[in-house]
């Protein structure tokens, strides 16, 4: 019981009248079940969702659910080795977007489900096309899994096609925002520091929250990217920027991380998200987002002249592609610049040419 307790800090067991344990997680107060599969994927999905004091609805356990349902296949995609080897926060997401659909078609029957219902869903969340776009997503691979466990012959979302977006992704913060934010929130404010520390690490929230005097040394700051330490054993290894040691400069060493609660715990990135939301739009910034940081970072190298390896070892993304998406408005007008500037060279030059004495030509006419 002990050994439970240690590793499932709040989670407690507890008999129901029919004498079957179960768990239950509380905390201040809030109370939430866990289930009776002590360690599940779906019991640790619980307890994620009860650490940030929320309840997961619908029912408890697998042993509810109906073989063959859309329900007990949420259920087995959860247990299957590839949701499993998903970064933590990548299962969060990705449960809570299934836990949703699970409440209202769990009931269904998975050989039911025909390409045109999932048009029709996707038809449904037209007005969100990225809400949808994950969706689909997600319907691909619980449905290749119910291939793969024979439940089905076919995958129906299988020449579904996603909603075109526009590309740009999160609004990337531009320097009058960002300079707007540091008028409303000044040097020394909490606000001001989870600023500055993403602004000036391309830190995503979730590596942010978890940031501390230990990822200081000698100047520098290094940490493993949380969302890609299974796949690569890359560390982000950046100087510290003049303004991020400026700002550190007001909190004590004994902080365990930069951006901990006033009762000396680490924040969630969801709570950093939240706390982002509101400290924008106290600033008047309604379209920007802490995500939008971490792409004002890369937009700043690339407008400084780094190249795209250069950027990459700053912002730790896996894939020079990702680097070239988000970096990609800066350097097009970095090369419209370069091209302007060939473009007046060439001006200059056939202006001359044009201007040559009367020598080259043989005739005083021409």
């Amino acid at each position: 019981m002990t050994k439970h307790r240690r590793q499932y800090p709040g989670a407690t067991a507890y008999f129901d009248r029919h004498g079957k344990r179960r768990w239950r997680f509380r905390r201040k107060g809030f109370a939430a079940e866990l289930g009776t599969d002590y360690g599940s994927p779906e019991f640790e999905r619980r307890y994620e969702a009860a650490l940030k004091l929320q309840k997961v609805e619908g029912r408890v356990g697998a042993s509810r659910t109906k073989s063959g349902t859309i329900d007990a296949l949420v259920v087995a995609y959860f247990r299957s080795p590839k949701f499993r080897d998903l970064a933590p926060l990548t299962r969060s997401t990705y449960s809570n977007i299934l836990d949703r659909f699970r409440r209202e078609h769990g009931r269904k029957r998975v050989a039911h489900l025909q390409r045109r219902h999932v048009m029709d869903l996707m038809a449904e969340r037209a007005e969100t096309p990225t809400a949808a776009n994950r969706l689909l997503k997600l319907l691909r691979s619980i449905m290749a899994h119910a291939v793969d466990l024979e439940i089905r012959p076919d995958n129906p979302t299988l020449g579904v096609k996603p909603f075109k977006l526009d590309g740009s992704g999160y609004h990337a913060w531009d320097e009058t925002e960002i300079a707007r934010f540091y008028e409303a929130h000044p040097l020394g404010t909490t606000a001001h520091l989870a600023m500055t520390l993403m602004l000036c690490t391309g830190a995503a929230r979730a590596d942010a929250v978890k940031l501390g005097w230990g990822n200081v040394n000698h100047g520098r700051l290094s940490y493993r990217r949380r969302k890609t330490r299974r796949q690569s054993n890359i560390v982000v290894d950046i100087p510290l920027h003049p303004d991020l040691a400026a700002a550190l400069d007001f909190l004590p060493r004994s902080a365990f991380t930069f951006l901990q609660t006033e009762q000396g715990k680490s924040r969630s990135p969801d709570g950093l998200g939240n706390l982002m939301r509101k400290w924008c739009d106290a600033a008047g910034l309604p379209q920007c987002t802490s995500h939008g940081l971490r792409k004002a970072c890369a937009r700043r190298l690339a407008e400084a002249g780094a190249t795209t390896h250069e950027i990459q070892a700053v912002t730790g993304h896996a894939t020079l592609s990702e680097v070239e998406r988000y970096t990609r408005a800066a350097q097009r007008s970095g090369l419209a610049d370069a091209g302007f500037e060939k473009l007046d060279s060439w001006s200059k030059r056939e202006q001359t040419l044009a201007n040559h004495p009367k020598r080259f030509a043989k005739k005083g006419d021409k």
